[in-house]
């Protein structure tokens, strides 16, 4: 990922027909959320639509397994099952247990954080605050290949839709950037204000899924202009 291309993960997929409608769009990561939640599949349902995609004679995105504090024994009986790229970690997994899966798995490691906006309100100026995220985040460094933010919910992690405080967003940049991480952003992003966002941000990735959706269920119409508006900056 790098400024020129801003990656596009689409998350929450459940089925192989989507994905097959998805496969001739510049897509580059597909989410299965394994985290209880609405669009929770099992390791076998994954295996089944990550088969689908390994079918195609095409340059295929890269497949991403969404967790919420797993258990280490989950993680390896889930890749054994569904071969995944990267593991997306959505809770307080620490940086020893990022170090473990990177190592241990051999996959990518996309570590969220939802929690940043209190870092930085219980700082007193800048400084305070760059002191206080490099002391969250600086123990993270070798162990993540990229930073996502997204919308706090204390029940499923992410994927409910409603957006944070963008303003958060040049503040851990900084960091990111000093130390040659990829940001994502996630949290209520549709086809109406992903633009705006890219334009604004200028993030290395977006990552979309209730804002693709219609009556709960991925549209493959939404899916394609959420595309084209993100590409449009390119």
């Amino acid at each position: 990922m790098n400024k020129k291309h801003t990656a596009v993960k689409i998350c929450g997929i459940l089925d192989v027909p989507t994905i097959e409608k998805m496969l001739d769009l510049p897509i580059d990561y597909i989410g299965f959320v394994f985290a209880k939640s609405r669009r929770q599949v099992t390791p076998e349902q994954a295996d089944v639509m990550i088969q689908a995609l390994k079918k195609h004679q095409v340059k295929v995105p890269e497949t991403v397994g969404v967790f919420v504090n797993p258990d280490k024994e989950v993680l390896k009986d889930t890749i054994r099952l569904a071969p995944l790229d990267v593991i997306q970690l959505h809770g307080q997994e620490s940086p020893a247990f990022c170090k473990w899966v990177k190592g241990e798995l051999g996959v990518k490691v996309f570590k969220v954080f939802s929690n940043l906006h209190e870092v930085v309100s219980s700082a007193e100026n800048q400084h305070q605050v760059n002191e206080k995220l490099s002391e969250l985040l600086n123990p993270y460094l070798d162990y993540i290949d990229a930073l996502m933010l997204d919308t706090y919910d204390p029940a499923v992690g992410g994927g409910t839709g409603e957006t944070f405080n963008w303003e958060l967003i040049p503040i851990v940049q900084q960091w990111t950037k000093e130390n040659n991480i990829p940001l994502l952003i996630a949290g209520g992003l549709d086809a109406n204000n992903v633009n705006h966002l890219i334009s604004t941000y200028f993030p290395e990735g977006v990552d979309v899924s209730s804002g693709v959706e219609t009556n709960r269920i991925k549209d493959i119409q939404k899916i394609k202009t959420f595309v084209e508006r993100v590409r449009v900056n390119v």
